[in-house]
């Protein structure tokens, strides 16, 4: 930072967004927007030659997702430091952006006082996510009630797109002994259908972040 300025690049595909969001933070006295990208190309060449502080990107743009972007961003410039600026508020999107580098993660439909004090926040060296997943990454950090070891081995591999037929032979079982298991954690979790048992394992799965 120069003379207790936080140089700012926003990153984002939509101008209406962009527009609406400069608006906010340029009423910030110690806030500096120093450039606009649409996409991954013009985000990576603007980093490289103004050197934000910060960069406040969405997660969905044309040529390559946030997140993506977020680790060619620190790979190139890994001092600056990256907030995402998003509609997304499932704990898959917020545990990804964090393990790609991220230190804040804030939704769109934020007060502007919430966006200055990720900024804020970032800046200090701590993290900081919207009160709004909140309760989203509580719900997927919650511990499966009752599975045996077994039964969370093989939700794991069901978070990682695995068939019966693939966890069978990864864990030296019978196909109809996985199956078994998989009854039983659907009882257990009082789950209907395939969808649902998928869905509850990608989250256990990635509240390991």
């Amino acid at each position: 930072m120069n003379a207790g300025r936080i140089r700012l690049l926003l990153i984002d595909d939509h101008p209406l967004v962009r527009d609406g969001v400069r608006a906010r933070l340029e009423t910030v006295t110690h806030f500096e927007i120093v450039g606009e990208a649409g996409d991954a190309t013009e985000a990576l060449a603007l980093v490289a030659r103004v050197s934000p502080d910060l960069v406040l990107m969405d997660i969905n743009m044309r040529g390559a997702n946030g997140i993506d972007l977020t680790r060619q961003l620190l790979a190139q410039s890994p001092q600056t430091r990256v907030v995402m600026l998003t509609m997304h508020d499932q704990p898959q999107y917020v545990i990804e952006a964090f393990r790609a580098g991220a230190r804040g993660y804030v939704l769109k439909d934020s007060p502007a006082q919430e966006i200055i004090t990720a900024i804020e926040s970032v800046m200090v060296g701590r993290r900081y996510y919207s009160p709004g997943v909140a309760d989203a990454l509580a719900q997927a950090a919650a511990p499966a009630p009752d599975l045996t070891q077994r039964e969370r081995d093989i939700l794991a591999l069901l978070a990682d797109g695995l068939s019966n037929k693939e966890i069978a032979a990864r864990l030296s079982l019978s196909v109809r002994t996985v199956e078994t298991h998989r009854l039983n954690i659907k009882r257990k979790l009082d789950l209907e259908g395939p969808a649902s048992l998928v869905k509850f394992a990608v989250e256990r799965k990635w509240s390991g972040f």
